[in-house]
């Protein structure tokens, strides 16, 4: 599965309309933040990895509406651009690591021009863009090795093409296990209260022909007892040190459930989405959505306007419950605190040896 969902094109940010699918597939061509902000904040565009790139593209489309050539001006006007930009999702991490790492290119250039640093943000942004198509294939390598033809796999909202730029995350596993040769069947959550795995997930499959059984999401126990689920895989907004990982809602359940029956449980997501900042998932933000997403469906009103509603938009899955995280450099297993710091370490020498040579 390869399809463009967010890109930059003739200076504007070019994103599918994902709250239109399945039944259209329609672009908005955001041209300024305002309309950038309202797309996010909307989910027409969505899952943590794409919501850093737009974040990116967000910053770019604020520096390139700026006209002076004051640079103190330019470099408040970003911070105020990435603090905006901020404001429109709270859960999903990669969007924070994304302005943050624009914003520092703007701080680390004291010394450039507004046209210096015009040119270096874009530079960035697009590698931004070309890092999340490398990733979620690496992502998709590893993962793959865990399929086996005949199984069947269950997975929960839409860690998918949609997600991230063009191939996914969770449901890159798949693509990549389908491009090996591999035979199986995925049982899609419909995600409620928003239907992102009815519309979103199963859209993709299909397109690729893969072969995909649509499930309420109270079904996934009755399945599971039945012996009718081999392995799960799920995305993430973001993990905390120990492992503890923020998603869709439902996906905590899913984990408890998998557990019970003993399901292996996977988190596909790449080190970007990592918030090591953070000791537990109690600390990470969930955010509360409008009560009109669970009283119906688009108009359609299927409960009393009246009545209380309660609507995270997601759960935190404790990192006991998760058999291994899949990420671009490979799993991450047991014990999660330990062998999180690990991985980060020696992503810190690579780096560190990468700038040496480059010099």
């Amino acid at each position: 599965m390869s399809i463009p969902t967010i890109c930059w094109v003739d200076d504007c940010v070019k994103i599918i309309d994902q709250t239109k699918l399945p039944h259209k597939l329609e672009y908005i061509y955001c041209r300024d933040v305002r309309v950038l902000w309202k797309a996010i904040k909307n989910l027409s565009v969505r899952g943590a990895p794409a919501l850093g790139v737009a974040a990116a593209f967000g910053v770019l489309l604020g520096a390139n509406a700026f006209k002076s050539k004051d640079a103190e001006r330019f470099r408040k006007h970003i911070a105020e651009v990435c603090a905006y930009i901020g404001t429109s999702r709270p859960t999903a991490v990669n969007l924070f690591n994304a302005l943050a790492r624009m914003q520092g290119l703007v701080l680390s250039h004291a010394t450039a021009t507004v046209e210096e640093i015009k040119k270096l943000l874009q530079e960035e942004a697009l590698a931004m863009y070309e890092e999340d198509r490398r990733v979620c294939r690496m992502m998709g390598k590893f993962g793959a090795r865990l399929i086996k033809s005949g199984q069947r796999i269950m997975t929960v909202c839409n860690a998918g093409a949609l997600a991230t730029v063009d191939y996914g995350t969770a449901l890159g596993v798949m693509y990549r296990a389908k491009e090996e040769g591999k035979n199986f069947k995925v049982y899609a959550c419909e995600t409620r209260p928003l239907l992102q795995g009815a519309r979103l997930t199963a859209w993709e499959l299909l397109r690729e022909k893969i072969d995909t059984t649509l499930i309420c999401d109270n079904m996934a126990a009755t399945l599971m007892k039945q012996g009718k689920v081999d392995i799960l895989f799920a995305g993430a907004d973001r993990i905390a040190s120990n492992g503890d990982t923020a998603n869709k809602i439902g996906t905590y359940s899913l984990a408890v459930l998998a557990h019970f029956h003993g399901v292996p449980f996977y988190i596909v997501a790449p080190l970007s989405t990592f918030d090591r900042a953070i000791p537990t998932g109690a600390h990470i933000p969930i955010e509360e959505r409008n009560k009109t997403e669970v009283l119906g469906f688009g108009a359609q009103r299927t409960a009393p306007e009246s009545v209380d509603v309660y609507n995270p938009a997601f759960d935190v899955t404790d990192h006991k419950l998760i058999t291994a995280i899949i990420t671009e450099k490979g799993m991450i297993r047991p014990p999660f605190k330990k062998n999180i710091q690990k991985v980060f370490m020696l992503e810190q020498k690579s780096n560190v040896l990468r700038s040496r040579k480059s010099l």
